[in-house]
C-alpha cells in the first residue's frame, strides 16, 4: 500500500470513531433529564424549604346555618312574646308585685303566660317588644297546670301568634331556645338543648305535672311564662320553672318547661270555661322496683304499684288496695301488698308516670277506665270511674 493510501485510511479511520463518538453521546442526552427531573420536584414539593402560608380562620358551615337560623327565628318570634308586669293594690296605691313573660297565642289577643305570674295580682300590664304597653285582663288560670291566660285589646300591627309544636317530635339533644325577660331584661334569647323528656314537676297544688320538658338553655326569674321553642319557631313548652339547689335563685343549667300537650289541653278550656277539670284517680304511689317485686314475690318487673288509696276517691270507690303492711328486706324497710297495675284501658303500663299521664291526658271526669291488676299473684281487671281533682287531698 502506498503511503499516501495509508495515510488517507487513518484519517478516515478517526474521522469515523469521531462521529461514533458523537452519536453515542448523543443517546445519552436524554438521561440527564430522567436523573435531574425527580430532583427537582423534590426541591419544589419537598415542605422543609417552602414556608408555608397561615390559613385564614373560616367559620364551618354548619355553625353559619345555625347562626342564621337563630337571627331569623328571634326576628320572627320576638315580637309575639311579651313581658306581663302584676301590680297589687296597697290603699290607695297600686304597686307592682313581679314580673314574668308571656307569648300569643291567638290573633284575638290572648296571651300564654304561668298561673303563678298571674297570682294574687290586681292589675296586669302587658308591654310588646315595639314598647306598645296594653292593660290585660285574667281569662282563667289553672293551678294544676301552672298555666293562665291573659288578654289584651289589640295586637300591635306585625304581631303573630306562635304556632304550637308537637311533644312526639322531641328528642333529647335537640336545640332549643327560650326567649322571655329574665330580671326584666326583656326580649332575652338563650339557647341550649332539650336535657330529658317525661319529667315530673311540682304544680301549685299537691299534684304533679307529667311530661314536663327539662333543658339546659338559661331559664332565671322573669323567664317563666316565656316559650321554649324549637328551630322551626313552635312552642313546645311552657318555661316555668328552675333547679337551683337552694343556693341561689339563678340558672344552673337545669330548668322546667310545661309541655306543649298540656298547653293543647288546658288552654282551649281557659279561654272558653276559664278553668280545666282534671280527672282524678284517687292513689299515690311509684314505680314497681326489685325491691317491692322481691318482697311480693311478682312475676312482673314493671307497673305501677299502688301504695296509698285515698279514703272516699275513686279508686277507694272501686276497691283498689294499697299498702298493707311493711316488711324488712337485707336491712330495708319494703311496703307491700297493694295492688300493681300493669295496663290502663289496654294500655301497658310501665310506670307510676305512665298512669299518671293516660288519666291526665286521655281521660276527663266521669269517664270510666279498666284497670289491669296484680293482686296475691293473680291478674284480674277492675272498673274506676274517675272524678274531678279536689282542690286539696285533705278534702
Amino acid at each position: 500500500m502506498k503511503k499516501n493510501e495509508f495515510r488517507n485510511i487513518s484519517m478516515i479511520s478517526m474521522l469515523l470513531v469521531l462521529i461514533l463518538a458523537s452519536v453515542a453521546c448523543s443517546f445519552s442526552i436524554p438521561s440527564f433529564p430522567l436523573q435531574t427531573q425527580p430532583t427537582k420536584e423534590v426541591s419544589v414539593e419537598q415542605p422543609v424549604f417552602v414556608q408555608p402560608t397561615p390559613t385564614p380562620f373560616v367559620v364551618p358551615q354548619p355553625v353559619l346555618d345555625e347562626q342564621g337560623v337563630l337571627v331569623a327565628l328571634y326576628a320572627r318570634v320576638n315580637p309575639a312574646v311579651v313581658n306581663i308586669t302584676e301590680y297589687v293594690k296597697q290603699g290607695s296605691q297600686v304597686v307592682p308585685l313581679g314580673q314574668g313573660s308571656g307569648f300569643v297565642y291567638d290573633e284575638k289577643g290572648h296571651i300564654i303566660t304561668n298561673a303563678h305570674v298571674v297570682e294574687g295580682a290586681d292589675e296586669l300590664e302587658v308591654t310588646f317588644s315595639d314598647g306598645t304597653i296594653q292593660m290585660g285582663t285574667l281569662v282563667g288560670k289553672d293551678l294544676n297546670s301552672d298555666l293562665a291566660v291573659v288578654k289584651v285589646q289589640k295586637l300591635p300591627n306585625g304581631v303573630q301568634p306562635l304556632p304550637l309544636g308537637d311533644i312526639s317530635q322531641l328528642a333529647v339533644g335537640q336545640t332549643v331556645v327560650a326567649i322571655g325577660n329574665p330580671f326584666g331584661l326583656e326580649g332575652t334569647l338563650t339557647r341550649g338543648i332539650i336535657s330529658a323528656l317525661g319529667r315530673s314537676i311540682p304544680a301549685l297544688t299537691p299534684f304533679t305535672i307529667p311530661q314536663a320538658i327539662q333543658t339546659d338553655a338559661a331559664i332565671n326569674p322573669g323567664n317563666s311564662g316565656g316559650p321554649l321553642l324549637n328551630l322551626q319557631g313552635e312552642v313546645i313548652g311552657v318555661n316555668a320553672q328552675i333547679e337551683t339547689g337552694g343556693e341561689t335563685r339563678a340558672n344552673t343549667g337545669v330548668g322546667f318547661a310545661i309541655p306543649v300537650s298540656i298547653i293543647k289541653l288546658v288552654i282551649p278550656d281557659l279561654i272558653e270555661k276559664g278553668k280545666h277539670d282534671w280527672a282524678w284517680l284517687g292513689v299515690r304511689g311509684g314505680t314497681l322496683n326489685p325491691w317491692i317485686r322481691e318482697a311480693m314475690k311478682l312475676d312482673v318487673d314493671k307497673g305501677a304499684y299502688i301504695a296509698e288509696v285515698v279514703a272516699g276517691g275513686p279508686s277507694d270507690k272501686a276497691g283498689l288496695h294499697g299498702s298493707s303492711k311493711t316488711v324488712t328486706l337485707r336491712g330495708r324497710e319494703i311496703e307491700i301488698g297493694g295492688d300493681v297495675v300493669v295496663a290502663i284501658n289496654g294500655q301497658p303500663v310501665r310506670s307510676f308516670d305512665d298512669l299518671l299521664i293516660y288519666v291526665s291526658l286521655n281521660s276527663k271526669p266521669g269517664d270510666v277506665v279498666v284497670l289491669t291488676i296484680i293482686r296475691n299473684g293473680k291478674t284480674q281487671e277492675v272498673k274506676v270511674t274517675l272524678e274531678s281533682r279536689p282542690e286539696n287531698l285533705g278534702e
